[in-house]
């Protein structure tokens, strides 16, 4: 009962801030947009064209910035999470919060500057931002759960993410446009937003617990390991920990640009028809979490990476060629697996390690995709402006083919298995009970769940 009360007050902050994201995702390319447009920012009387490259370079920059800045912030919170300050991690990123929203509030009220994003998005990356709280609430969930039941608790956190995601571009769809008085467009939501962090950061500080690790690898087991399991432990981390960047990278980089691409021509929705778009987005996050218990019986938990991963292949090869709504929803409708991969990934990844270790290898891991990104980002950004003309769907394509070389150390990591591949003694029991302890109390987990 101790443990259920712990992870639903890791859910609870969980829904909070990704509610009050996804209220700000949907609100910060309309701002930019509406201010370019206007003149706030570029001379109205420029071309078409000239204002969605400007919108689109403006976007992509705050996106780069905002993934590059928490880097060095974030390895020192999660070093001090380690040490003890679990909540520090968490606590940090949710004030970065508060103050970063509060600085866009008063810049659409005040009607400051369009510049002054830069101050709000400096604000969170200092923080630590999403990132560092996400991988930090992750730890906590690893530190109270056995390890037979990580991966079913990741998966249910994973939902409790993309439940509230959903509702908060559903809702910030028809909420940007809201005004009464002189309030402008986006005020509510923004107030809103400020509202949500504020409630999360009173419940982290007077409801939520820090349990004490219950179910670890201890050092002294580890230090027990053969030369030749300790080999193996090490190749699978590099293995899963390349194909978790690769991959995660690429969605994330692909999201950025989907953000762009449905304001712009062909699409060029409306902030409603953005709102249920990235709705339809968070909703994979709660059909990949189905698919994970209904096909987890039947496939190893390398194969549902590898259908994940396939599966975002198939719907970003649709996606490239998207010129109407319904072809995009198409394409949403075949990417239904294609969060199925990171959640596990992470699970595999806690069980390789010590418990103490927990907070700097996730949060590693979650920042090594940010640092990822950003390169990917500015490719990206060039290769979609250049092509926005005769082709914008092609960093889509590019997506998928990362997204398939992401597929081959999950590939190799399934050859692994085979248990004559490290001793040429034959003794296939001990090699069994020695490769396998990384798939196994995931997999007979997952059989389990009840996103």
């Amino acid at each position: 009962m101790r443990d259920r009360h712990i992870h639903w007050s890791i859910h609870l902050p969980v829904a909070g801030v990704q509610l009050g994201n996804a209220l700000f995702l949907t609100a910060l390319p309309m701002i930019v947009k509406q201010r370019f447009i206007n003149g706030s920012a570029l001379n109205a009387t420029s071309p078409d064209h000239d204002w969605q490259t400007s919108v689109s370079s403006f976007y992509m920059y705050y996106k780069i910035f905002s993934q590059l800045i928490p880097i060095f912030p974030g390895l020192i919170l999660a070093w001090m999470g380690d040490l003890g300050w679990r909540k520090t991690p968490i606590i940090v990123p949710l004030v970065g919060f508060m103050l970063s929203r509060l600085v866009m509030l008063l810049t659409l009220t005040l009607e400051w500057p369009l510049e002054v994003v830069w101050a709000e998005m400096t604000i969170l990356g200092l923080s630590g931002g999403f990132s560092v709280f996400w991988s930090s609430t992750l730890t906590l969930l690893s530190l109270s759960s056995a390890e037979q039941d990580r991966s079913k608790l990741m998966m249910r956190l994973e939902l409790t993410s993309g439940v509230a995601g959903v509702v908060g571009c559903v809702v910030s769809g028809h909420m940007f446009d809201v005004t009464f008085g002189r309030l402008k467009p986006g005020v509510l939501t923004m107030a809103v937003c400020l509202l949500l962090y504020v409630l999360c950061m009173l419940h982290v500080l007077l409801v939520l617990q820090i349990e004490q690790p219950s179910s670890c690898k201890s050092l002294k087991d580890l230090d027990s390991a053969t030369t030749c399991d300790q080999r193996r432990q090490m190749v699978n981390i590099l293995l899963l920990w390349a194909s978790g960047i690769l991959y995660t990278s690429a969605v994330s980089a692909a999201k950025n640009i989907l953000v762009l691409f449905l304001l712009m021509e062909p699409l060029h929705w409306s902030v409603t028809q953005v709102g249920y778009g990235n709705a339809s987005g968070f909703l994979v996050i709660v059909t990949s979490f189905l698919s994970t218990t209904v096909m987890s019986g039947r496939f190893s938990d390398l194969n549902l990476i590898t259908i994940g991963m396939l599966s975002y292949v198939a719907g970003m090869s649709c996606m490239a060629f998207a010129t109407t709504s319904y072809i995009f929803y198409i394409a949403r409708a075949l990417t239904l697996f294609s969060l199925m991969p990171t959640p596990i990934i992470r699970s595999l990844l806690s069980q390789q390690v010590h418990g103490s270790s927990y907070g700097i290898v996730l949060t590693s891991l979650q920042l090594s995709v940010k640092a990822t990104t950003v390169f990917s980002n500015l490719l990206y950004n060039q290769i979609y402006q250049n092509t926005l003309s005769w082709f914008p769907g092609l960093v889509f394509i590019i997506t998928s083919v990362i997204a398939v070389v992401a597929i081959i150390p999950i590939r190799i990591l399934v050859s692994q298995l085979d248990p004559d591949s490290c001793s040429e003694q034959g003794d296939q029991k001990s090699d069994d009970e020695d490769l396998l302890p990384l798939i196994t109390s995931c997999s007979e987990s997952l059989k389990t769940i009840d996103e």
